[in-house]
């Protein structure tokens, strides 16, 4: 009697525990919209911030969307089917008018099981990286724990403001206080713009120093028209010789997220979804903004940066570049330019508004979405400047991609079709180090040549300006590495309409400091052309537009 009481509690316990669980509901999106995103010049995601209950995510490719619902960066996602960082998507949903970035991840794991049949697993696979070690002689200073933490670009003392001096190769100068060697790893990520050296992959503190410290260095870029190798202090040199540390290339055992099934096509949208979505309207102007012409004697850098929160800071940058930004547009789709445009330079500081109850807690302390910030200097422009354009159809230059010589490995059919700036590998050898002025190095891996063709608008801006037909007659994918100079230290040679075919002269070797161009290095190393012709695209006109701004 007693066993069967016993049993049948144990019953009724496990009817509760399976009841129990069956009444949680996991935490889901109320309604999404996802489709293919449209095609453009910039294919990178944008977007993540939730307003008024309306989440967004642009451009994201499946690689982008597990990285954010699992908040581990890109280069931990590993597995998959080789298209998993080519297809991109947009994703927009219904959220609670309270969620928050961190309610949002489960939400988006769910929508990614549901929508595209994502599965995944958590392991633990050696990843590239580099290690920040200790030297035979470490430099640094031991910090007494006081005043604000992190790493500051140093003023430029002759010109008085932050940035590179500009005498040679531009050199960055930082002052680092109070800082743990963790934080520090982290910054040279993140924070410090050695991305020409350390890519997109991650820095590990592995020095086993304790507590915080204070040290100083400075390290140049690369791609400048002065830069020969001698030239250059290299981030790894910077780090070694100024500070006796070391950046080790390597393979660092971490937590990573493991596809093991998804669906290449997202399951479909129920009807009317576009209206059960939040509707939030976009700021059309900025809160406060300060525009005035450049100090031509200021030598400090130059540059648009964008901050959490919308504030805008753009340092001797001409309108051109910045009509261009505001409406995406590469230079050849802007028509009707007075001179004065490409050679007057600005400063602009706007604030975007602060962000309203409406917009819910998960605004994220007023962060403002990154393509709203443009439609609001489109706002200013035409306020301050009297801008107004229009859009029409004009014939252009464009490229067509032909094959010559084809210089190109067929690639493993396994491996993730993907271009990345930097070598293959951390190990791999870097033609950067022998000709900094070759400072553009793309590393393509599976890809075919409508791909590469379809890329190349995003991959070499500077040099394409409207998209590129591929007519290689090539089949298959291929994997291949593409080194050339940055299209600003030629003017005009090699750019757009202007540029010409590499010829035997500029296919030879380049000397130590010399450039190369995109077109001459297509053809010296890949044996591909970029022929030049003409096609009708969208273009932006100017109509009018005042040199002077209005007061501020």
């Amino acid at each position: 009697m007693e066993r069967a009481v016993a049993s049948l509690s144990v019953a009724v316990f496990l009817a509760c525990a399976v009841f129990g669980q069956s009444t949680e509901t996991p935490p889901a999106f109320e309604i999404a919209d996802i489709h293919g995103s449209a095609h453009g010049p910039n294919q990178y995601m944008r977007g993540g911030a939730i307003r008024g209950g309306r989440y967004e995510l642009r451009t994201a490719t499946i690689v982008d969307l597990i990285a954010t619902a699992y908040g581990v960066s890109a280069e931990k996602v590993y597995g998959g089917p080789s298209w998993l960082e080519m297809d991109r998507f947009d994703v927009i949903a219904k959220a609670p008018a309270d969620a928050t970035k961190e309610m949002v991840k489960p939400m988006l794991q769910a929508l990614l099981a549901d929508r595209f049949k994502l599965v995944v697993h958590n392991d633990s696979k050696p990843v590239p990286a580099y290690a920040l070690t200790v030297g035979k002689h470490p430099t640094l200073k031991k910090s007494d724990g006081t005043g604000e933490t992190g790493c500051k670009n140093q003023p430029n003392q002759a010109a008085g403001r932050s940035g590179p001096i500009q005498a040679g190769v531009p050199t960055f100068p930082f002052s680092c206080r109070n800082m743990t060697m963790a934080a520090f790893a982290e910054a040279l990520r993140n924070d410090i713009p050695a991305f020409q050296y350390l890519g997109n992959n991650l820095v590990v503190d592995k020095t086993g120093l304790e507590g915080s410290w204070d040290f100083d260095f400075k390290f140049t870029l690369r791609g400048g028209p002065m830069a020969s190798s001698a030239d250059v202090i290299t981030i790894f040199d910077a780090v070694d010789k100024q500070l006796g540390l070391k950046l080790d290339p390597g393979n660092v055992p971490m937590p990573v997220i493991v596809v093991d099934s998804v669906n290449r096509t997202p399951s479909g949208n129920v009807p009317g979804v576009a209206e059960r979505l939040p509707v939030v309207l976009a700021p059309t102007g900025f809160e406060v903004a300060m525009v005035k012409p450049t100090d031509p004697d200021a030598k400090g850098m130059m540059g648009i940066r964008i901050q959490r929160g919308g504030q805008v800071t753009i340092t001797g940058i001409t309108l051109k570049t910045v009509i261009q930004q505001a409406w995406g547009l590469t230079d050849d789709m802007l028509v009707g330019a007075p001179k004065w445009l490409d050679t007057d330079h600005f400063d602009i500081i706007a604030k975007a508004p602060t962000a309203g109850p409406e917009a819910g807690a998960s605004s994220g302390g007023g962060d403002v979405d990154f393509d709203s910030v443009w439609l609001m200097m489109r706002s200013l422009l035409a306020d301050r400047f009297k801008l107004a354009t229009h859009m029409e159809e004009r014939p252009v230059p464009a490229y067509t991609l032909l094959a010559v010589k084809p210089k190109l490995k067929t690639a493993d059919p396994a491996s993730r079709t993907k271009c990345k700036e930097g070598p293959a590998s951390l190990d791999a050898k870097d033609p950067r180090n022998a000709n900094p002025s070759l400072s553009r190095l793309i590393t393509c891996q599976n890809m075919t040549m409508a791909q590469f063709a379809d890329r190349l608008q995003s991959l070499a801006g500077g040099y394409i300006h409207s998209p590129v037909l591929d007519a290689t007659g090539l089949e298959g994918a291929f994997d291949f590495t593409l080194s050339f100079s940055p299209a600003g230290m030629f003017n005009n040679r090699g750019r757009g309409g202007d540029a010409q075919p590499a010829s035997a002269a500029t296919t030879e070797a380049p000397d130590p400091g010399a450039g190369l161009t995109l077109l001459e290095a297509m053809e010296k190393q890949l044996g591909l052309k970029l022929q030049p012709e003409k096609r009708p695209i969208s273009v932006l006109v100017i109509d009018h537009v005042e040199q002077k701004p209005t007061d501020n």
